[in-house]
């Protein structure tokens, strides 16, 4: 009976989510009950549904295991969890056009609708995201903000070992490719029988606009090309993220870095990330502000942040992107030897890039410039203007887009790791790691610890070190020769 309920509400919600009718009730109901194993239903009068979608989706996937089904192989259930919730998911052409309707009425009604699917159906990973270490940290620079990821799934032996025996496919060419869209996955694949993709025309080109999985932040979404090409910054990826605020008005977007060291994790496939978040950067005041000849109508200002920022700030869209090309154009090649900052290699291998940024303050389009160089010098191995070695027991991964706006990507390590600092502090039997000591002993010689105040305490000092990370990422350094230094590029222009 329970189980026949399970079906009968979960069937419901389909019905509800658009994709079905209710003539469509004892297919549904079939096709569920084939999935995870059961050989009759008893009839059950569709009522109220009490549950949620992901309540009823754990009955069904704990009934599809004890029947024999499925395993308990991470990889296995991800893949049927996805084809029930296929189920609750009308299809790509159905989910267009109800955004397209909400669309009409206002874009925030149309990502209301999109965000509230892709959460029901199990695509967002609410219940892995809730798991996240989340906290503020109060710095110079205002208040950051720090995740431990703990969201994403650890591989579990016998799924490593399933992964080296399955041969290789290069189908989907990479995580971000429209063929993604309704993939059953693999062993070494995620599951995306449940996934949707909004389709964009951003002038005469294809894009699509999907959520991310594991967001970092309120609506984390991706907007990709169609096409599967590499990550570039040009004066065409600004015009179309000031093209992409004209779209979703209520939406930042921002583009990773085109250059390794400095860009993202996924180079091979040209994309952005939006969603509707102000993030700590956004909030940093213009501490300078500077004029461009060319445009007297635009404000242009040095934002007072540990990274080197140029904010530029109009009506006019056109000029936005006019102005902005030709910073990036300058920075491409520009070199100030005083201050290690060198466009080019000996042997010609570029070194600059952006990472750019676009909003809408009411009838302003607002555009932020992050100025990135990825040299690498004997002293810094790893990148001149990359967490040093000092702080990379918190972080050494690459400084994204994400991070560049202060929200601080933490690896899940830090999760444990920290746990075993507060011991080590309190004087209590512990783990410590000893890329950690050295930090531990001179917060022991700052503060005095106890109990009550230790976590806090930690998660300052992470707030601190984050800055830091920030810091040394920033090619004008906030010293009096740094922003000498950084003058002189302005005065370049």
């Amino acid at each position: 009976m329970a189980i026949s309920q399970t079906i009968t509400d979960f069937v419901t919600l389909a019905i509800q989510a658009g994709g079905w009718m209710e003539l469509d009730r004892l297919y549904l109901q079939n096709r569920v009950l084939a999935m995870i194993g059961e050989e009759t239903l008893e009839s059950i009068s569709p009522t109220e549904v009490k549950k949620t979608s992901l309540e009823l989706l754990d009955e069904l996937v704990v009934q599809a295991v004890k029947n024999g089904v499925v395993s308990e192989e991470p990889a296995e259930l991800e893949m049927l969890e996805a084809q029930l919730m296929d189920f609750l998911t009308p299809p790509p052409s159905v989910v267009n056009a109800f955004f397209a309707q909400h669309y009409e009425k206002d874009p925030a009604d149309a990502t209301d609708y999109f965000y509230k699917l892709s959460k029901e159906n199990d695509y967002i990973k609410t219940r892995a995201i809730a798991k996240n270490i989340v906290f503020p940290a109060e710095t110079e620079y205002g208040q950051l903000e720090i995740t431990i990821n703990l969201s994403r799934p650890e591989k579990d032996p016998k799924q490593i070992v399933a992964q080296q025996q399955e041969r290789h496919v290069d189908y989907p060419k990479c995580l971000l490719c429209m063929e993604n869209e309704g993939y059953k996955g693999r062993t070494n694949y995620p599951a995306r029988t449940n996934h949707r993709i909004i389709r964009m025309n951003l002038d005469g080109e294809s894009w699509g606009f999907q959520y991310s999985p594991y967001a970092y932040y309120n609506e984390h979404s991706i907007i990709l090309s169609e096409e599967h090409r590499p990550m570039v910054i040009s004066k065409e990826t600004i015009h179309r993220l000031i093209r992409i605020t004209e779209v979703l008005p209520h939406y930042f977007v921002g583009s990773n870095a085109d250059l390794p060291i400095v860009g993202g994790s996924i180079l091979t496939h040209d994309h952005y990330q939006s969603g509707r978040h102000v993030f700590p950067m956004e909030k940093a005041e213009i501490e300078q502000y500077f004029e461009l000849s060319d445009y007297p109508l635009m404000n242009a200002g040095i934002v007072k942040w540990p990274m080197s920022v140029i904010r530029l700030q109009s009506p006019n869209s056109k000029d936005l992107v006019e102005a902005a090309a030709m910073i990036l154009d300058k920075w491409r090649n520009y070199s100030d030897e005083s201050v290690s900052i060198r466009a080019f290699s000996a042997d010609g291998t570029p070194h600059h890039t952006i990472t750019p940024i676009a909003r809408r303050k009411g009838q302003l389009f607002e555009l932020d410039l992050v100025l990135r160089d990825n040299h690498v010098s004997e002293e810094y191995p790893d990148g001149i203007f990359h967490p040093h070695k000092e702080v990379q027991h918190i972080k050494k991964e690459n400084i994204g887009l994400i991070e560049v706006m202060g929200l601080a990507v933490l690896p899940p390590r830090l999760g444990e790791e920290l746990k075993e600092v507060e011991n080590y502090v309190l004087g209590k039997e512990n783990y410590l790691a000893d890329y950690h000591k050295n930090w531990a002993d001179q917060m022991k010689e700052t503060y005095s610890f106890n109990e009550e105040n230790v976590t806090e305490i930690i998660q300052k000092e992470v707030g601190q070190i984050f800055a830091r990370v920030l810091a040394d990422a920033g090619v004008y350094k906030r010293t009096t020769e740094g922003q000498a230094a950084f003058k002189r590029f302005i005065d370049s222009l």
